[in-house]
């Protein structure tokens, strides 16, 4: 079995559908809701992944988490393991990369950051997000983690204090016989050896090379290729029973994320006549304003669905407003976590008060922090990855009772048609 830890849920969604759409049975779990005792656990499947929800926690508590599940999985069999971490860096790099190898007294890993159809590639080390060097990109704005260096055996280094090598593309590019005869040679000077990403080619070639690897981290992209490599696929179809769609009702697209892509996904569907409703940040600091905005979003969200159309519920997102939320959040005593936390949190009431009220259960949420507290306020402890929507975006299906149909979406991943795609791949399930 392949033990995956992820540091957030859509992570966790996006490397499960490469393995998935192999038809390995690929199964995701909060890593605290993991009992090898229990009969879920006892259920036959490919890919293990545990959610630690860690990527805005301290380092300490990252790396605890980390290593608790590592043993979970170690414990489960998993006999070949994937640090999932997101695909520019940000969060407890360090920490969660260290906490697995101490988990499983390895001091070895591949590191591959590359997802070439999601736009970034790593060139002598170098990371870049849709030919922007990432210090360039908008992820120089991130409020938990600001990425203002581009130098991924930098960034790794400053924290960890194991060694970091980098092998660059050229070698990559000789072959896997090639590389895999490098990475050997290097293996006895580094920890960790990060390798270059240009191209999906590029991909394919590291998996025939890496095959002897036990423990790989990064972005989920390599996963993609694996599969072929390990030729582990499972002998039977994967199955499972959908929850049923009321046609007669709109679905609901609830979205936390700050990220461009979002945005532009937003947008799109505004300019297509969507509906379009803003949860406006500002008013969440007061209790009474907040349970005003609560109540009147989940109600006018409410009568749409009944009605037959379709809902975006989104968070303020435009820059202005976005910047006084925070400076108020600050002046009051509240963390960016803390703000973070509130948005996302006030999000998820609304969506279950929806959930309830009309009985869809065929959801989609856009933002890792927002997917998160969406999956919590509605007990979702289980998910089986289902099928792909676009590149790292998948829908899964909870594994609670009801069972809910879910798409949930990296906040920087998606073509701006997205949101269009997942509802009609929602209704056509």
């Amino acid at each position: 079995m392949i033990g995956v830890v992820a540091d957030d849920i859509t992570g966790s969604n996006d490397i499960g559908i490469m393995f998935a759409k192999s038809n390995y049975i690929t199964d995701i779990f909060h890593h605290q809701d993991w009992d090898l005792e229990s009969s879920t656990a006892k259920e036959k499947r490919d890919v293990l992944i545990l959610d630690t929800d860690s990527r805005f926690d301290q380092p300490k508590t990252a790396y605890d988490k980390v290593f608790e599940a590592t043993t979970a999985l170690k414990k489960a069999g998993a006999n070949r393991f994937f640090n999932k971490v997101c695909s520019v860096f940000r969060g407890n790099i360090g920490a969660e990369f260290d906490a697995m190898l101490d988990a499983l007294e390895e001091e070895f890993a591949i590191v591959v950051l590359g997802f070439p159809k999601n736009g970034r590639t790593t060139i002598d080390g170098i990371h870049y997000v849709y030919d922007q060097k990432l210090e360039d990109s908008e992820f120089r704005n991130d409020p938990m983690h600001p990425m203002i260096k581009s130098n991924l055996v930098e960034i790794l280094q400053s924290q960890t204090k194991r060694k970091v090598g980098l092998i660059n593309f050229d070698v990559v590019q000789e072959g896997s016989e090639t590389l895999k005869s490098e990475i050997d040679k290097l293996k006895g000077q580094y920890n960790y050896i990060i390798l270059d990403v240009t191209e999906q080619a590029d991909l394919q070639t590291i998996a025939k090379a890496v095959n002897h690897v036990k423990v790989i981290c990064g972005s989920s992209a390599l996963a993609e290729e694996l599969p072929t490599v390990w030729s582990q696929k499972s002998a039977e179809m994967v199955s499972i029973d959908l929850p049923c769609y009321s046609k007669e009702k709109g679905l609901l697209c609830a979205a936390g994320s700050l990220m461009t892509k979002t945005a532009d996904q937003i947008q799109y569907m505004r300019e297509k006549g969507a509906i379009v409703l803003e949860l406006e940040s500002l008013q969440l600091f007061n209790q009474d304003t907040r349970k005003h905005q609560l109540h009147s979003l989940a109600d006018q969200i409410v009568t749409y669905m009944e009605k037959g159309a379709d809902v975006i519920l989104h968070s303020s997102n435009d820059y202005n407003t976005v910047d006084q939320t925070k400076k108020e959040g600050l002046r009051l005593g509240f963390t960016n976590k803390e703000i973070s936390r509130l948005v996302s949190g006030s999000i998820a009431e609304i969506v279950q008060n929806v959930i309830e009220r009309t009985g869809q259960n065929r959801l989609l949420v856009a933002g890792g922090d927002t997917s998160a507290a969406v999956c919590s306020k509605l007990s979702v402890r289980g998910m089986r990855v289902w099928k792909e929507i676009q590149p790292g975006l998948p829908s899964c299906v909870s594994l609670s009772i009801p069972a809910l149909l879910l798409v949930l979406k990296s906040g920087s991943f998606g073509q701006p048609n997205f949101f269009e795609k997942a509802f009609a791949h929602l209704r056509e399930q």
